[in-house]
């Protein structure tokens, strides 16, 4: 005889038609989205709320690409960090913001939207006019602050593939900048002497051409400095970004966590390596508070000129596991970046963590698995140079051939690695070993 149906389920069951599906359909996309599609799927999820031609995103934290973007190609593909830069230092707070900013070289209606904990930035392009527009407004600021979210937490536990695709796009975005910097440099530089020479006439023009050069010359130099900016985060900012993170533990979890500074004329770091820094310590520092007889735990950063030197050490009775699944996938972390972990486990006196991650890409590694691309010894060098984030005009000069001879050489290994570009070629090297 078959039981009789519980009639709570009965009522869930003719309940559920009426949720909105749609929505928590959208939200499930977000929380699986990897970081590459996030901002497809967050444009999704707005739409039926909030029309617009173009969704970007602003994050610092994702420092090899810190533009997230969705809708609009002719939108997407021309808008600009300085741009996003500027309109995220107008906004007051993390409230929505309706008004035109610059976006894409011309002065758009926008709906932007900052997130305070991580100042990441969400620009809607052409939004609804009012009063339309408010309907599904605070809609689209909950997705936003859960897009926000999902994000540093994506980041903060990046596979070690990520962190290697980080920073060889994190690399080549510097050197292209830097190329840029240097041609636009030397044109309004020469456009300056020219423009000085006292054969020339009409003193006025002259004046104001000279003005007009001069501040385009420093705002090359600016944007060339905030992508340096974007990329490499002080050391002593990254400490206390790290003292922020484990504030609750600190306040909840009745332990002592004892802070010892890194000296603030440190080198800045790489952001793949800052991020991954606060990502280990914080997973030792959970690890070792998850032991008995644990009172206090001492996290200390140094800086050697070439490395970011870690050490994390407790008071415990000395049970830390080095061959334990967290302390695992920590080192598979630190080997991402060619870094080095090691634990001295002391029997009633605790556990030392040593952790060192190198600031600069590699160059000196073996090259792995790369026979199957018939490269030329030539070519390989030039890969390997291309992997440590190296611009032509220093290939050049360390292997003293010419630029030109630099760019033949790329362009082979191009079709070679059948590749579009030199993101495309350094993250397929690293995924076979070249470092």
């Amino acid at each position: 005889m078959s039981a009789a149906p519980d009639p709570s389920l009965k009522e869930l069951t003719v309940a559920l038609p009426d949720l909105p599906w749609p929505l928590l359909q959208s939200v499930a996309a977000l929380a699986d989205a990897p970081l590459a599609q996030i901002a497809e799927r967050l444009r999704d999820a707005t739409l039926p709320y909030m029309g617009s031609s173009a969704l970007v995103i602003f994050t610092e934290d994702c420092t090899g690409r810190p533009q997230k973007k969705a809708g609009d190609e002719d939108i997407i593909s021309r808008v600009s960090i300085a741009e996003l830069d500027t309109l995220r230092a107008t906004l007051k707070d993390e409230g929505p913001w309706f008004g035109e900013a610059e976006l894409a070289s011309k002065t758009r209606p926008v709906l932007a939207l900052k997130h305070a904990s991580s100042n990441a930035l969400l620009v809607l392009t052409d939004p609804p006019a009012a009063p339309g527009r408010n309907a599904g407004l605070d809609l689209v600021t909950y997705l936003w602050r859960l897009t926000a979210r999902r994000i540093r937490e994506k980041v903060a536990d990046a596979p070690p593939s990520y962190l290697l695709e980080s920073r060889a796009a994190s690399a080549e975005r510097l050197r292209v900048t830097a190329e840029l910097t240097d041609v636009h440099s030397t044109t309004l530089e020469t456009l300056l002497a020219a423009l000085r020479s006292s054969s020339l006439e009409d003193a006025a023009a002259r004046t104001t051409v000279i003005d007009l050069t001069a501040k385009a010359l420093i705002g090359i130099r600016t944007h060339s400095d905030r992508t340096t900016d974007l990329v490499k985060e002080p050391v002593a900012k990254a400490f206390e970004r790290l003292r922020e993170d484990l504030r609750p533990l600190t306040r909840y979890s009745g332990i002592e966590i004892e802070f010892i500074e890194p000296p603030l004329n440190g080198r800045a770091l790489p952001g793949e390596v800052a991020h991954a820094a606060r990502a280990i310590v914080r997973g030792l520092v959970l690890a070792m508070t998850e032991q008995p007889d644990v009172s206090r735990v001492r996290t200390q950063w140094d800086c050697d000129g070439e490395n970011l030197l870690i050490n994390v050490r407790d008071d415990g009775r000395g049970a830390l596991k080095a061959d334990a699944p967290s302390i695992a996938r920590l080192d598979r972390r630190v080997q991402a970046l060619t870094g080095s972990l090691r634990i001295d486990v002391m029997p009633g006196w605790g556990a030392d963590v040593f952790v060192t991650l190198p600031l600069d890409m590699q160059t000196t590694r073996p090259a792995g698995d790369v026979a199957g691309w018939d490269l030329a010894a030539r070519e390989l060098e030039v890969l390997q140079h291309l992997v440590a984030g190296e611009r032509n005009r220093t290939i050049a000069s360390t292997l003293g051939i010419s630029e030109n001879t630099v760019k033949f050489h790329v362009r082979n290994l191009f079709r070679k690695l059948e590749v579009g570009s030199r993101t495309e070629a350094i993250a397929l090297a690293h995924s076979h070993g070249l470092r």
